[in-house]
């Protein structure tokens, strides 16, 4: 297949592209910067003026969409906030642009998302059926991202939402900021400790995605996280035994709250969140367990 991956070039992205280059199809990444092409991997401008992408996506079977500012870097301030907002906005929109030009559609289009659009409960079971939305900035951020993709279907374009829970990785994601306290020996436990981390290993999340593109009876949401969600304090304490460091320095909340300000509350809230349709659909996660993912993580070189 012709596949056309915008933000191609980040900490999912990269995997991704890698994988299915190894099952013999044609990556043709969107990006800003001028790169240069080789063997089946092709760089397209675009979101820049002049560029028309277009012209180079003819025939693409299927669209990827992982662009936007990250939500992990920089403070949570109005302009920032912004940024993520408008520059998922903004791709999307020309996305669509891009569609309307092509003779031949593409029969799907696989968009991020995340599964901040539920509200934060210690109680609370997420599914994709739950109709619940977050009423704080990355609910609505997700909620009018999700709706947008959502157009799309009116093409007769299948559109698959990826909910990521918290990808952990070595290259990126959340894990190099957590880890880091117990490698310096002062890891614990952040916040109550109560909270949910409903979170995935970075390669079954890029998986999954290969897995909702080859499958079409993947559509609308889809929650990419692990099938065993854990509480915050549980957490560290694998990752203190993965690393055989001590966790017991506690961080308070208002510690957090004052070091990242709004963002804080990506760590000190959470959801329990179950990847229902993977599991219905019979994905097969490579790391179920935090332990087992964390293993293969923090101590393979």
């Amino acid at each position: 297949m012709k596949i056309v991956i915008a933000g191609g070039s980040g900490f999912i992205g990269r995997k991704l592209t890698n994988i299915l280059l190894s099952k013999g199809h044609e990556i043709v990444i969107l990006t800003r910067k001028d790169k240069k092409s080789s063997g089946n991997v092709s760089y397209v401008k675009w979101l820049e003026k002049g560029t028309s992408p277009e012209s180079e996506l003819k025939n693409a079977d299927a669209l990827i969409n992982l662009a936007g500012v990250s939500i992990n870097d920089g403070r949570w301030n109005a302009n920032h906030q912004k940024q993520i907002y408008d520059s998922r906005m903004a791709a999307t929109d020309e996305l669509f642009r891009i569609i309307s030009l092509l003779d031949k559609k593409p029969s799907v289009l696989i968009n991020a998302s995340a599964i901040g659009i539920y509200p934060a409960s210690k109680s609370a079971i997420y599914t994709e059926d739950s109709v619940e939305t977050a009423n704080n900035f990355l609910g609505k951020t997700v909620y009018d991202w999700e709706n947008k993709a959502k157009q799309v279907e009116a093409q007769a374009i299948r559109a698959v939402f990826m909910r990521f829970g918290v990808v952990l990785g070595n290259e990126g994601g959340a894990l190099p900021l957590m880890a880091l306290p117990y490698k310096l020996f002062v890891g614990g436990t952040v916040g109550s400790g109560e909270q949910w981390v409903s979170w995935v290993h970075v390669m079954d999340a890029v998986r999954a995605i290969v897995f909702a593109l080859e499958n079409d009876n993947l559509r609308g949401p889809v929650n990419v996280t692990s099938p065993s969600p854990v509480q915050m304090k549980d957490f560290g304490k694998t990752i203190g035994s993965v690393l055989h460091r001590p966790h017991w320095f506690p961080v308070p909340s208002f510690v957090m709250k004052l070091v990242l300000g709004q963002k804080s509350a990506l760590v000190l809230e959470g959801q329990l969140v179950i990847p229902k349709v993977l599991k219905d659909e019979g994905f097969q996660f490579k790391f179920p367990s935090l332990n087992s993912a964390l293993t293969d993580l923090l101590t393979k070189k």
